[in-house]
């Protein structure tokens, strides 16, 4: 999945500093670079004895956002688990000194693994493919029952109201977003559909789910997710720099959203829900509500239906932001994934699904209201 190196760097001075910071790599290295990773440039580190690692880097140029790209933040985190039971991978260096490759960067372990694109995890049997996306569900739980005490991270984010702190952060995130002009075509990205309508709604705190103060990952999904060569478990989890404490049906939505896009009629106009995920369309897969029971037992909380499907919605409006902001790098031409213009053209209709699923949870609360 590593290629030719997209964004350069200064490989001689990155030498330089890991033989004084990170002796361990023995130089001169073989420099290649990632086809995913859209928001940290991400590079394969193959040393001269043949190991390999992983370094990744802010983006070069102006920032839209102070808020992301903070790689200082991913590794303080993976660091920080190393000692638990969940899958990291091992941390080796924190650079925060510009002048070594032009932004700040961090260097961890490789792990040889299996990584799917394909949420539906494709050539392996219906057998892996079942316990694959158990251990992707019981690996999430897992992290979520770490208390950031316990891994000396109590301050690395508050544990309470975490969906209007998002709200609040993402409104200044897409508000800028939305003002990035393209180069080429020099029109705005522009602010996505209903987005004053569901911050309305989602502000809204007596419909909120209740505060768990849990970590959370910030993009938990199958892609990010390292899987063993031929065994069907997690191996390490990958692309912190969203990590934080919150709430953790944040990280369940976001995983499961495959699942949750397969029953909207809106993302399959769009071309945004995938088949496969219908329930009994695809051998071995299991159903969102197994993948929920699977949570609940190894996180100890029963996950409630009308909670689920709030932030489902919630869930939905996040990534419209997280699409706007790849198309706002694309526009800007710092989008560092070769996949990165796909993301800006799906903006929209994405952000039309999360309407209609706000309009589904009320609903459904206005049914369980009526039962009482």
């Amino acid at each position: 999945m590593a290629g030719p190196i997209r964004q350069p760097i200064d490989i001689p001075s990155l030498e330089r500093y890991i033989e004084k910071a990170a002796p361990e790599i023995k130089t001169p290295l073989e420099v290649k670079q990632f086809g995913y990773g859209q928001s940290n440039p991400t590079y394969l580190l193959t040393a001269a004895n043949g190991n390999k690692y992983v370094m990744r880097k802010k983006p070069p140029g102006k920032l839209l956002s102070k808020t992301a790209h903070q790689v200082d933040r991913e590794y303080k985190i993976i660091h920080a688990l190393e000692n638990t039971d969940v899958p990291i991978p091992r941390t080796l260096c924190l650079c925060q000194d510009d002048s070594v490759v032009g932004t700040d960067f961090y260097i961890m372990s490789f792990l040889a693994g299996r990584i799917f694109e394909d949420p539906v995890l494709p050539d392996v049997s219906p057998e892996h493919r079942r316990e694959m996306w158990r251990s992707a569900v019981t690996t999430l739980a897992k992290f979520h029952r770490v208390a950031p005490k316990s891994v000396g991270l109590e301050s690395f984010g508050r544990p309470n109201n975490f969906y209007n702190r998002q709200l609040k952060t993402f409104a200044t995130i897409s508000e800028a977003q939305a003002q990035a002009v393209d180069i080429d075509t020099h029109e705005p990205v522009g602010k996505i559909p209903h987005y004053d309508e569901m911050v309305r709604f989602f502000g809204q705190h007596s419909t909120q789910p209740k505060d768990r103060g849990t970590f959370v990952h910030g993009d938990y999904k199958i892609d990010n997710l390292v899987f063993h060569a031929t065994e069907p478990y997690v191996i390490g989890i990958l692309d912190w720099e969203m990590a934080t404490v919150g709430h953790p049906l944040s990280d369940v939505t976001n995983l499961l959203m495959p699942f949750t896009t397969a029953t909207s009629a809106k993302a399959r106009s769009v071309g945004r829900a995938n088949p496969a995920f219908a329930d009994g369309a695809t051998p071995g897969l299991p159903t969102k509500a197994e993948c929920v029971a699977w949570y609940s037992e190894v996180a100890g909380y029963e996950v409630l239906e009308t909670e689920l499907t709030w932030a489902d919605a919630f869930s939905i409006y996040r990534g419209s932001v997280i699409m706007q902001g790849i198309a706002a790098r694309y526009a800007q031409r710092q989008a560092s994934s070769d996949k990165a213009g796909d993301y800006a053209a799906q903006m929209k209709p994405f952000a039309e699904m999360g309407w209609d699923f706000i309009k589904t949870f009320r609903e459904k609360l206005g049914k369980e209201k009526a039962r009482l």
